[in-house]
């Protein structure tokens, strides 16, 4: 019978899932949105942005698909990625767009 057990270099990573704002209650929208300002710290540069036009902006860029709501099964978590960054995870991990 051969070796079921994969070493680290054999275990590929899964692709990400997008999920769309629709998937989500509102509460749970706001939660990743929120989660996500407040792990990327407060550091804007020279102008502080306010926690809640921070929300906004982040709110349209979902909206105009410029931000990807993304699963990762792997790690089991959800996370923003720019579309970009998006597609490029997706070819990294062979899924098809």
């Amino acid at each position: 019978m051969p070796d079921e057990k994969k070493h680290p270099q054999q275990i590929q990573e899964e692709a990400p899932i997008e999920i769309t704002p629709s998937q989500l209650s509102p509460d749970a929208l706001n939660g990743i949105i929120e989660n996500f300002i407040l792990r990327e710290g407060t550091d804007y540069g020279v102008v502080e942005v306010e926690f809640e036009k921070k929300k906004s902006q982040i709110q349209k860029q979902i909206d105009r698909g410029d931000v990807k709501i993304v699963f990762d099964q792997t790690s089991e978590t959800v996370s923003l990625l720019t579309a970009t960054d998006f597609r490029k995870l997706q070819r990294k991990t062979g899924a098809k767009d």
